[in-house]
Parts: C-alpha cells; sequence; structure tokens
C-alpha cells in the first residue's frame, strides 16, 4: 500500500486547515473549560468566601494541559484509545513547555495524535499498543521539543509586551488590530494570546481589539439583524460574520478603524492591563470573558501589592474601551461606509 493511501485510511490529514484553524480552535475551547473556567471560579470562590468553589476552580485549572491535548485530538478525529491516550500527552508537554506550555502542548500534541493514529487498530493487542505508542512518543516529544518550544513562545510574548511598554501607541494600535482581526478570523485568536502568554498592557490592548470587532459588528449590523445578531456576535463571536467579509471584505474597515482607535486609547489613556489567565486578552466580550479577566487581575494586582485598589477611573476605562467607544465608532464609520455605498443594504445579514 502507498504511502498517502495509508496515511488516507489512517485519516491522516496534513492540511492548515486541519491544523491551523480545527486543531487551534479546539485547544482554545479546551483552554476555555478547564484553566480560564478554573479561574473564574476561583475568583469567585475567594470574592464570596466559598472556600469549596475556590477548591474546585483549582481542580479545574490544573488539568489545563490534558484539556488542551483531548480537544486538540478529538478535533484531528482521533480514536478512542489515542484520544485518551492525549491526557498524559498534554500534561508532559504544558508541564515541560511553562509559560509557553499552550504552544508545546498545540504541536506536540498534533504529531502525538497523528503517530498514534497511525498505528490504531493495525494490531490484535491494540489496547496496549496504540495507548504505549502514542504516550511514548508525546513524552519523548515533549521531553526535547516542549522547553524550546514554551520557551520560544514565551519569548516572542515577552518581547511583544516589552514592546508595547516602550512604544503604547504604536504597539496598541498594532496588537489591537492584528488580535481582533485574527479574532474574527476562523482561527482561534484566544489560543493565540495564551500560546505567547499575552498580558499586561498589551493583553489590554488585544482585549480592546477584540472588542471591537465583536461590539463593533454587533451594533454596525443591528439593522439587518436585530437583538438576535446584537447578542450573537456581541457575547458569541464576530466571526459570524466571515461569510459576509468574504462577499465584500470593506464591511470589516470599520471594526477595524475603531480598534486601531481604542488600542491606543487602552494602553496611553487607560494603561489597561490584561493581568489574567492570557486566554482571556484573546476573548473580547465573548461571555464577558475579556472584561472578567481584567478584574481578576486587578484582584491579583491587589494582593500581590502591586496595586492600591480597583479605582472609577479603571471600570471607566474597561466599560469604554470594552463596550462604549466600539459600538460609538464602529457605528459611525459604518453609517459612513453605508452613504458612501461600500456598504449596501443586506451586506451584514446573518441567517440566525
Amino acid at each position: 500500500m502507498k504511502i498517502k493511501e495509508y496515511l488516507k485510511k489512517k485519516g491522516v490529514e496534513v492540511s492548515l486547515k486541519k491544523y491551523g484553524i480545527d486543531a487551534m480552535g479546539a485547544m482554545a475551547q479546551g483552554l476555555f473549560a478547564s484553566l480560564l473556567v478554573g479561574t473564574i471560579l476561583d475568583t469567585l470562590g475567594a470574592q464570596f468566601g466559598i472556600a469549596l468553589l475556590s477548591e474546585i476552580g483549582g481542580f479545574a485549572k490544573s488539568v489545563c494541559g490534558p484539556a488542551m491535548a483531548i480537544s486538540i485530538a478529538y478535533a484531528l478525529q482521533a480514536p478512542m484509545l489515542v484520544l485518551f491516550s492525549l491526557a498524559a500527552v498534554g500534561y508532559a508537554a504544558n508541564s515541560l513547555g511553562g509559560a509557553g506550555g499552550p504552544l508545546a502542548v498545540f504541536v506536540v500534541s498534533i504529531l502525538a495524535t497523528e503517530i498514534g493514529k497511525l498505528v490504531s487498530k493495525s494490531t490484535k493487542v491494540d489496547i496496549l499498543v496504540t495507548p504505549i505508542v502514542t504516550i511514548v512518543a508525546g513524552g519523548l516529544l515533549a521531553k526535547w521539543w516542549a522547553p524550546g518550544i514554551g520557551a520560544a513562545a514565551s519569548s516572542i510574548g515577552s518581547a511583544i509586551m516589552w514592546a508595547t511598554e516602550q512604544q503604547p501607541f504604536i504597539m496598541g494600535i498594532v496588537v489591537s488590530v492584528i488580535v481582533g482581526i485574527v479574532l474574527t478570523l476562523p482561527i482561534s485568536s484566544a489560543a493565540i494570546c495564551a500560546a505567547l502568554g499575552l498580558t499586561g498592557l498589551a493583553g489590554g490592548a488585544a482585549v480592546a481589539g477584540c472588542c471591537a470587532q465583536m461590539v463593533g459588528f454587533a451594533v454596525m449590523s443591528f439593522r439587518e439583524n436585530k437583538w438576535g445578531g446584537l447578542v450573537g456576535q456581541g457575547i458569541g463571536t464576530s466571526m459570524l460574520q466571515m461569510g459576509n467579509i468574504v462577499r465584500n471584505p470593506k464591511i470589516w474597515l470599520p471594526p477595524i478603524i475603531a480598534s486601531a482607535i481604542t488600542g491606543p486609547i487602552a494602553t496611553c489613556v487607560f494603561k489597561l492591563q490584561m493581568n489574567g489567565a492570557a486566554i482571556s486578552s484573546g476573548m473580547g466580550t465573548c461571555g464577558f470573558v475579556g472584561q472578567i479577566g481584567v478584574y481578576t487581575g486587578w484582584l491579583s494586582d491587589i494582593a500581590n501589592g502591586t496595586k492600591m485598589a480597583i479605582t472609577a477611573f479603571d471600570w471607566t476605562g474597561l466599560i469604554l474601551i470594552s463596550f462604549v467607544l466600539p459600538a460609538i465608532l464602529t457605528w459611525l464609520f459604518g453609517l459612513f461606509f453605508r452613504k458612501i455605498g461600500w456598504i449596501k443594504e443586506n451586506d451584514l445579514k446573518l441567517d440566525i
């Protein structure tokens, strides 16, 4: 049997969509269902004095590596024994990857999954062979590669954060626009922010960009999509507009321009920082995770003594950057583009 035929038989498909979109999107969901939810539960428990809730949150946070790896394997349609074996692989890659653990999990889990699929159901002792091959291959890859991958991702994230500290205006625009665009594309801004460990001022700019896309599209398309579209895009995802963007790319300009304005306002005026979980930087207003992340960061800063208290100025900045400015700016730019004919009737219509 030829190699190409064998790969097809085993379901191994090397493609940008499979790895760059499906696997990365799934990884973000795994992160969300473990680290992010765990952080929220832990914060709620601490705020309301419910120790049990904090304990449960701690459990959720501790399994983020396995959760990411299993999510990736699921997206790659791994057989059950491969899927379950990825728990150990994810734990190893995330632990050895350090601050850049999510990227290490992403790379190692894809390779371990595909290796596991190649041997799955090929022997009469599949129940032993498949888990052993998957875990050993994944464990060795994690041992050899995860520290380097994690360090590289962490270095890139640190460089972006350092540059944002040095040039908050320029980098506020760059980070806000790029992360906002990635949020709307069918790839995961949350996973990328998590992989790079994007926090601090750069994380605040990322939040601004994501909110500009989500709230911007929600408000700009209200005349076509009414309340369903407002909720679906505003606290769901602006990715819903991707089909319309392909048909008319000009509809993307208003939220992009809005993000180029709100990004530097976040970094230069309000000094908005994301010091919660890095994944929150790429979530925007999705379930209000971006805002919850900023809030948990404030609490963390207060606990470690780097911040005295949460001020009215802090809340004003978060509300303006997250909701008010994206809504007003994108609506105004959208109105202008409608008048000059760049956006036409039903260009923003969703099938909801």
